[in-house]
């Protein structure tokens, strides 16, 4: 039982490894890391909504996200009721204290992800986050000069970037802005951006939003969308090594290292230097010139990129059907590529060893590829999400390409309720 600012919170199995492979990590040493850096970690969920990414058995585990707050809670623990693109409702936890901070690490939250709101505005966000997304293959110096192409871009824009490594193969840039913008407005301020970076370092940044299209570092602006979360600063992720997602200043950013932020070296960074983000929230800017660079690019013939494929068709979208599959364009044809589906697995690393597989199967033709061929897909399921691994054989001659499969592994979780969906439909 731990006593936290006259509150008290249980800690259920506290002996329970949470992190085993590599760090061996209980549950009671995470919630003793997040409460060494609370005042960091706070700032970045405190008065937000968060959805609670919950690993129960442990980093190694399949994780589920809860959006409604569990109704045994704390009746000192706020919610507010939000509204999502689906339609439906859901009232989520909001943290203000070191004691909700422990309560919802209790409950098996890694990693934290609030929404860019706060609790007295949800149809307002105030933050603008920039997730720097590497394609396998794409080293960390690629990310961190695309990093930097940001700050540039947003410096001429007046605006202010707040870096941090990502915990894991990128980085985020996160931007305070005032609360008066919608999430459809903020998220085309986020195109712009998008689109801006990949003109001035075309061979390095992408802002294509089909993994076939992309290559260096993808700009996600549909981080944006309403619904969607990041993880936010001083998460742990679960990696073997227990990552951090860490507040950098810029001056370390060309320099940094995302291996040397762990849960065991961070504690120790913290009290030495403090947050590097610590007056964020105190510097909200505009997005007034961003819109207005949206502005020019639609005047230039630019739409609206896709959006995730559970929002409804928005006005002015392209169409939302990945390249390889569209029959046809209305004025350009698009080359078919030619994919093919290696493996499917709610395991990353089930999924990432059936390619290896592939890849030794077909070895003369995985010489041939490109870095940007092998596509690693993070697929949302009902709760969870799983991978597809596929492989794109546009660099080999047509006579060789090797024809589709079966995957292996092929554990699609997704398949059961989609063909029962299909047979419903026809009925």
């Amino acid at each position: 039982m731990l006593s936290l600012e006259g509150r008290e919170v249980q800690i259920t199995n506290p002996d329970k490894l949470y992190f085993s492979s590599q760090a061996q990590i209980t549950k009671l040493e995470l919630v003793n890391y997040y409460l060494s850096v609370g005042s960091g970690a706070l700032s970045g969920i405190q008065d937000r909504p968060i959805v609670l990414k919950r690993f129960v058995n442990g980093a190694e585990a399949e994780a589920f996200y809860q959006k409604r707050a569990p109704t045994q809670r704390p009746s000192w623990l706020r919610t507010v009721t939000l509204s999502f693109p689906s339609g439906r409702i859901a009232e989520e936890v909001v943290v203000d204290d070191a004691a909700g901070l422990a309560w919802i690490v209790n409950l098996g939250c890694i990693e934290l992800h609030p929404h860019p709101v706060r609790s007295g505005d949800l149809d307002h966000p105030d933050e603008l986050r920039i997730d720097l997304d590497p394609i396998p293959g794409v080293g960390w110096d690629d990310v961190r000069r695309v990093a930097l192409e940001v700050q540039a871009l947003l410096q001429e824009l007046g605006l202010r970037g707040w870096p941090k490594t990502s915990g894991s193969r990128g980085m985020h840039v996160n931007v305070c802005i005032e609360p008066r913008w919608t999430f459809t407005e903020v998220r085309r301020a986020a195109v712009a951006l998008s689109r801006a970076v990949e003109r001035r370092a075309p061979t390095l940044a992408s802002s294509k939003w089909w993994k076939e299209e992309r290559h260096g570092v993808f700009l996600d602006y549909n981080q944006n969308a309403k619904d969607r979360t990041t993880c936010s600063a001083y998460s742990v992720r679960p990696l073997p090594d227990a990552r951090v997602s860490t507040p950098l200043s810029w001056n370390e950013v060309p320099d940094c290292d995302p291996a040397d932020f762990t849960m065991f070296t961070v504690p120790q960074r913290f009290a030495k230097v403090g947050d590097p983000h610590a007056s964020m929230n105190d510097m909200p800017g505009s997005l007034e010139k961003l819109l207005e660079l949206a502005e020019r690019d639609e005047a230039a013939g630019l739409g609206d990129a896709p959006w995730p494929p559970h929002f409804r068709k928005m006005e002015g979208e392209a169409p939302r059907v990945m390249p390889s599959r569209a029959k046809s364009a209305a004025k350009k044809a698009r080359v078919k590529m030619p994919l093919i589906v290696v493996a499917n697995s709610p395991d990353k690393a089930a999924a990432l060893a059936g390619l290896e597989r592939w890849k030794k199967k077909h070895a003369q033709i995985a010489g041939l590829l490109a870095v940007d061929d092998v596509l690693v897909d993070s697929m949302r399921g009902r709760s969870s999400t799983w991978t597809r691994i596929r492989v794109n054989l546009r660099h080999v001659p047509e006579a060789q390409r090797p024809q589709q499969e079966t995957p292996d592994p092929d554990e699609d979780p997704t398949r059961e309720w989609r063909e029962r969906w299909k047979k419903k439909a026809k009925n």
